[in-house]
């Protein structure tokens, strides 16, 4: 599943390059896009990051303030209302979806069928889909990992915090699992943010029927960076579409009214959520759409974009850095030892893994020193995260990195150690080793017990 969601400095900067472009077919103002200091995505995937995403828009400014699952009904129910063809919005969501198709060189095979629905309504939609794609365990295990790093406050709940963020955000989006689109919307009115919502969630209902969006971007639960990589083709695609839709099809004092418009209660959602949730749910839209125009302005058209979904990206490095993506490096496959619950001694489990990628650790990284700068992973070569649980609420998390050399390993090093010295400073017992030049290895447990025992099965000890 794909959102949009409403945040305002997407759509000011968005607004502003339309404006700037206005009376050309092609995005020549567009690039400036590329270095946006934020825009918003999301997942309903709590992973240690986001395996979905979505992107941003501004809420008209006569919107009352959104709430958050929290406030909501518990008990409401997802009941959409389809939108038929005498209802007051179907020609003009017509007329977006023949745009749409237009610029994005794709028509559509079979009818996308639209739904409107209220925020009580979205927010019972992102709690059975979240309750259906992600076993309690895997949420459980995975908010534990972010305690134990310190990437989220301990007594907060993921779930709800994820849940907040999403109803906080989302205008609209397009369901692939039902291949449908929704509209958010109290009033059943469409203004400006709703139909540009609209023409990115179009975007992402052509791309499903083209290319087949499960099967590009997957749903391994322990590949979150391959994942956050591919969605950010996904999600460039669709914003590089939505700004081209909005150039050639809203006036400049809609697109004002868009950029003017303000929700203080969704920025401050999203001002209050974890490094490790924002900036992976921002993440897609900003790289996503820098990745996505640098093809089509070599193509001058999407024939380059489409070239690029039959070799997506893999890593986020290979987004992060662009001699990388040339070269396709791929990641250095790191793995636990065999049977580590087994050495751990009886009623060990691994409750979670994953690959962090360096977008995440470099998250991880800031957390430890906010002056770390954008790339502190700069040279990464590969990694795994794991949560391993044993008795009597015994807990560790584990960061197993590998580097491109000695140089890049050494400064993973002192940033990693930088962040154990606050971990410990916050009680919990945490050491950086290093078991060779290019290998760093980050360790956080409950207690000094539980450290020993995990290094010790690892092979660490010593």
């Amino acid at each position: 599943m794909t959102r949009r969601l409403r945040h305002g400095a997407l759509a000011t900067l968005v607004a502003l390059a339309v404006v700037a472009g206005c009376g050309s077919p092609s995005p020549s103002a567009l690039p400036g896009l590329t270095s946006a200091p934020a825009a918003t995505g999301g997942s309903a995937a709590p992973s240690p990051g986001p395996s979905g995403a979505a992107s941003s828009s501004a809420a008209p400014t006569s919107a009352p303030a959104t709430a958050t699952c929290s406030q909501a009904n518990p008990q409401a129910s997802f009941s959409p209302r389809p939108i038929g063809p005498d209802d007051p919005n179907a020609a003009l969501l017509a007329t977006i979806e023949g745009a749409v198709e237009s610029i994005r060189g794709i028509t559509a095979t079979r009818a996308v069928p639209r739904y409107t629905l209220d925020q009580a309504g979205l927010c019972a939609f992102l709690r059975e889909s979240l309750a259906r794609d992600n076993p309690p365990a895997q949420v459980a295990a995975t908010e534990a990992l972010y305690k134990q790093l310190d990437l989220m406050p301990a007594g907060d709940s993921l779930e709800a915090t994820y849940l907040d963020l999403l109803t906080s955000q989302v205008v609209g989006f397009y369901d692939q699992r039902s291949k449908s689109m929704y509209v958010v919307a109290s009033s059943g009115a469409m203004g400006p943010a709703e139909e540009i919502t609209y023409a990115h969630e179009f975007d992402h209902a052509l791309q499903d029927q083209r290319f087949g969006l499960q099967a590009v971007v997957g749903d391994a639960k322990d590949q979150g960076d391959r994942t956050l990589a591919r969605t950010a083709l996904v999600e460039g695609d669709a914003t590089l579409a939505m700004s081209l839709w909005a150039q050639r099809s809203l006036t400049p004092s809609q697109l004002l009214q868009i950029a003017g418009a303000t929700d203080p209660a969704s920025q401050a959602a999203l001002n209050a959520a974890p490094a490790i949730l924002r900036e992976t749910l921002l993440w897609p839209y900003t790289q996503g759409l820098s990745y996505v125009l640098s093809a089509y302005q070599t193509s001058a058209s999407f024939v380059g974009v489409d070239a690029l979904w039959q070799h997506p990206p893999d890593t986020t490095e290979q987004l992060l850095h662009p001699d990388q993506l040339a070269s396709r490096e791929p990641a250095v496959t790191v793995t636990l030892p065999m049977g580590l619950a087994r050495r751990l001694g009886a009623g060990w489990s691994v409750a979670m893994e994953d690959t962090l990628g360096e977008l995440r650790l470099n998250i991880l990284m800031r957390t430890g020193d906010p002056g770390a700068g954008s790339d502190p992973a700069a040279g990464w070569g590969g990694d795994r995260v794991a949560l391993v649980e044993g008795p009597n609420g015994a807990r560790a998390a584990v960061v197993d990195t590998v580097w491109d050399g000695a140089k890049a390993a050494g400064s993973a090093f002192d940033q990693l150690d930088q962040l154990a010295v606050r971990l410990n400073g916050e009680g919990r017992h945490a050491a950086v080793l290093a078991p060779s030049p290019q290998r760093v290895v980050l360790l956080s447990a409950d207690s000094a017990g539980t450290l020993s025992a995990v290094a010790n099965a690892l092979g660490l000890a010593g």
